[in-house]
């Protein structure tokens, strides 16, 4: 809504200089974000150099940038560089804006042409250096010869200095940074730019209620919690989630596509705003910047996973229907659930086992009384064609008299250490429970944590002794007690019980940043270690967030030493780059019915970050599921990459034989369907290995000329082939769907659709998910059975939608399942059907 402004500005002077005006007051960049929810008063604004500049429109800020405040351009200090060229920027005479956090007074801007579509620009300072993201990225070989796009430094008279970037074929404007607040200090950097559409999406790790974000003064905290998917709390602040991805694309209006990446690692957030502008604020490091020109939604993806890594390669089991829950408590009860599924005939290819394996929670021990003779039952279920993934925490007890893993590691220096006290290890607390103590089961959190809880350490997996010391504990972990077959590592935010350490946070300018980005926590260590504990050869507070990947990396490659095959990781925290390591769940959610939505946008955001292995746990984590809910659930999380029901410790059973059976035919069924279509879905996966393709993908991938397919996000599609349309709604008895211009079969029918460029209504009973064959593809398929094992052994088939033209084509890859490194290709081939000729 565009809203009457009534402006009246107050220009101050100030010792260090004069705040301009700016000539439009329309375009306002909030320069006292950390005011969202206290009073600010006009002294307060000006005093930073800022504008006062009332509006009657609640979201809007009222302490502005003038348009001097930033940097200009030194004269003459353009160089070119092999790549591109670079200049100096000299800190324009205004006040700081934190009095602890000193202006960097000149900045270095790094302009790279890296190829025709990948355009890099990173500001940093010269003379000092600072904490830079450690993840590898695939540098092009040779830089751009006829790039997509124009680079233009602004310097012109009474405006900011800023970054212009244009896409050449169109004229459009990609990135203009010329409307003032740049900011480059030693705790606080700010960038804001325009840009070219509403039409946002991705940044994460949080809950979304639309695939295209709301441009209306929406601010995102980004910094890695245990913290699952909810509501803003009361003060309007949404939460950040497990994962950090400063990583978003943007539909121009004329259907061309870009993307940018932020590699930065420390805390932060971003607002987006209707001019339509976007505000980047982190609170260290430097700002390194990576464009993706595109042009279509899918090449941006490809261009992106080029630079960060191509996803990894499942095994053909992966994408088979898995089982879990937290709170089997015992060997039999695991077993008999397992029992009653198998009695339904559910397929089903791989078992989890929950912390209630391990004695007490601690990594790598079995709990001999509840679960004795548990690598026995693992192992014979390998008789049904049944894979086992079983769970590790990144925390090691340190209350243990005999531990050899917490023993080894203290030999090998592996442990995160205390910033106030150099050389010791810093402690936790999360799920290890100290030996010897009876615990009260009814007994409060605080009295669970304040007395129960063991002194835990955690393991800095940016060195390389503590990536050996992970892949050996593994090692003999597999070898000497339990042969897994993949693994889940969970809590690797960090996730903490208590707030820092057992001796707390010191008051020091780590834990104490002058600028806590807009996320939940009142401090930077809410729920994680202090901010000053010694990781990495720095500080926690700049790799906090890159904890989950850098403990993926010796995770894979554990699994594939141990297992001598392909495995599989799941990680609750990702950044850019985990794709090539680990799968990711999208947390712990809860059984209520806009979590099946929510799951839809969350599957698109992770395709585009990269991490096409991905999915919610079905039925939800978190409270009592409804037999009609989980059914619905059933029938989406069917088409969910990575396919697991799982809940919580206390909850009623949710598998699919619970509810005397209730829902275990409708699930079969479904996922039946799943284990005809995966020959497809293998295929899609080696696309995205090997070309960066997305999985699952939201229909404007594919009709990217249809406007309307921009906001859809109820439906998604499989590939380029197949549409899913499931059922969102309690109650609901049908489905509203949009079919794109384009010829649809029904996947159970066979029938054309006579209806397309258009929403329609399908009715839907219980039984029922709908499904249509895009016309012009071919989709590879098998018989299926109650494993992949044996589904494997069965005949494949062609399932060919022609188009309007009467062509269809397809490809189909097919190997032995989970071979490492290179394939052993039995099949990579594509099909083609032309209409005869006359």
């Amino acid at each position: 809504m565009d809203w009457p402004i009534l402006a009246l500005l107050t220009i101050v002077l100030t010792p260090l200089g004069t705040a301009q005006p700016r000539v439009d007051v329309t375009k306002r960049f909030d320069c006292y974000p950390e005011a969202f929810n206290r009073p600010l008063t006009e002294g307060d604004c000006t005093a930073r150099g800022c504008l006062w500049a009332e509006t009657h429109y609640p979201r809007e800020p009222k302490c502005i940038y003038g348009n001097n405040y930033g940097y200009a351009m030194v004269a003459g200090s353009r160089e070119e560089t092999s790549a591109g060229f670079r200049v100096r920027l000299n800190r324009n005479n205004l006040p700081p804006k934190y009095s602890s956090s000193p202006d960097v007074q000149e900045v270095t801007l790094d302009v790279e042409m890296l190829s025709d579509n990948v355009l890099r620009f990173k500001f940093y300072d010269a003379s000092t250096a600072r904490y830079e993201v450690p993840v590898p990225v695939n540098r092009p070989g040779t830089p751009a010869t006829n790039p997509a796009y124009a680079v233009e430094l602004v310097t012109e008279d009474g405006k900011p200095f800023g970054i212009r970037v244009t896409r050449t074929a169109t004229g459009t404007i990609l990135w203009d940074s010329s409307v003032g607040g740049f900011t480059f200090s030693d705790q606080f950097l700010q960038i804001s730019t325009l840009l070219p559409s509403r039409y946002v999406y991705g940044f994460g790790e949080h809950e979304h209620a639309t695939y295209r974000h709301s441009m209306d003064y929406r601010t995102w905290g980004m910094f890695s919690r245990d913290q699952p998917p909810g509501p803003p709390g009361d003060d309007g602040t949404p939460p950040n989630l497990y994962g950090v991805h400063p990583y978003h694309m943007c539909v121009e209006d004329d259907g061309n596509a870009h993307s940018v990446l932020l590699l930065n690692s420390n805390a932060m957030d971003v607002t987006l705003q209707p001019e339509p502008a976007l505000t980047y604020r982190t609170i260290g490091g430097v700002l390194d910047f990576y464009m993706f020109l595109g042009p279509s939604p899918e090449e941006v993806t490809q261009q992106y996973t080029q630079l960060i890594g191509r996803p990894f390669m499942p095994p053909y089991w992966s994408l088979g229907f898995q089982l879990c829950r937290y709170g089997y408590n015992s060997l039999d009860r695991m077993k008999q659930i397992y029992d009653e599924n198998r009695q339904h005939d559910i397929p089903q290819d791989i078992q989890y086992g929950d912390i209630d394996y391990m004695d007490r929670q601690i990594d790598f021990t079995i709990d001999q009384q509840n679960f004795p003779g548990m690598n026995d039952w693992v192992q014979s279920i390998r008789r049904d064609g049944t894979y086992y993934i079983t769970i590790l925490d990144p925390f090691i007890s340190a209350n243990e008299t005999d531990y050899l893993p917490y023993t080894r590691g203290t030999d090998m220096d592996v442990w995160i250490k205390d910033g106030d006290n150099p050389g010791q290890i810093m402690f936790g607390k999360v799920w290890p429970y100290l030996p010897n103590i009876t615990m009260d089961p009814n007994a409060p959190w605080e009295t669970v944590v304040g007395e129960y809880a063991a002194h835990t350490a955690f393991p800095d997996f940016l060195l390389n002794s503590t990536k050996q010391w992970w892949v050996d504990e593994i090692q003999k972990f597999y070898t000497e007690k339990l042969q897994f077959d993949g693994l889940w590592i969970d809590m690797n935010e960090p996730a903490n019980f208590i707030l820092g350490s057992v001796n707390g946070c010191s008051n020091n300018k780590w834990d104490q940043a002058p600028y806590k980005p807009r996320f939940w926590g009142a401090v930077l260590a809410d729920k994680t270690i202090c901010m000053n504990s010694q990781q990495g050869g720095t500080v926690h507070y700049n790799t906090h967030s890159l904890y989950g990947w850098s403990h993926s990396v010796p995770s894979q490659r554990a699994m594939r030493q141990a297992t001598g095959k392909r495995s599989v990781i799941i990680s609750r925290s990702t950044y850019p780059g985990s794709g090539v390591y680990t799968g990711h769940w999208l947390g712990d959610n809860t059984s209520k019915w806009p979590h099946l939505h929510t799951s839809i946008i969350g599957m698109f955001e992770f395709n585009l970050f990269g991490i096409p292995y991905v999915g919610a746990d079905i039925c939800g984590y978190f409270n009592d599921v409804t037999p009609d809910m989980c059914q619905r659930w059933m029938q989406l999380g069917a088409f969910y990459p990575f396919s697991r029901n799982h809940n919580g410790k206390g909850y009623r059973r949710q598998d699919p034989a619970a509810w005397d059976g209730q829902i275990a035919a409708a699930s079969r069924a479904v996922l039946l369907t799943r284990y005809r279509l995966l020959p497809y879905l293998y295929t899609l996966f080696h696309h995205a290995h090997t070309a960066g393709s997305t999985v699952v993908r939201p229909l404007m991938h594919e009709f990217i000329d249809d406007k309307l397919t921009w906001t859809v996000d109820r439906q998604f599609l499989w590939g380029p082939g197949l549409l899913i349309s499931p059922v969102l709604d309690e109650g609901a008895l049908d489905v509203t769907a949009y079919v794109p211009k384009a010829r649809w079969y029904d996947y159970y029918t066979g029938e054309e659709v006579a209806e397309t460029g258009r929403m329609v209504v399908w009715d839907c009973d219980m039984d029922c998910i709908p499904l249509h064959l895009r016309g012009g593809y071919v989709i590879p398929t098998q018989e299926p059975a109650n494993t992949t094992v044996f589904s494997r052994r069965n005949s494949l088939g062609l399932l060919v939608a022609l188009d309007a033209e009467g062509r269809a084509e397809g490809s189909l890859f097919w190997d032995d399942g989970e071979s490492i490194g290179e394939f052993i290709y039995l099949n990579q081939g594509g099909f083609s059907f032309e209409p005869p000729v006359a």
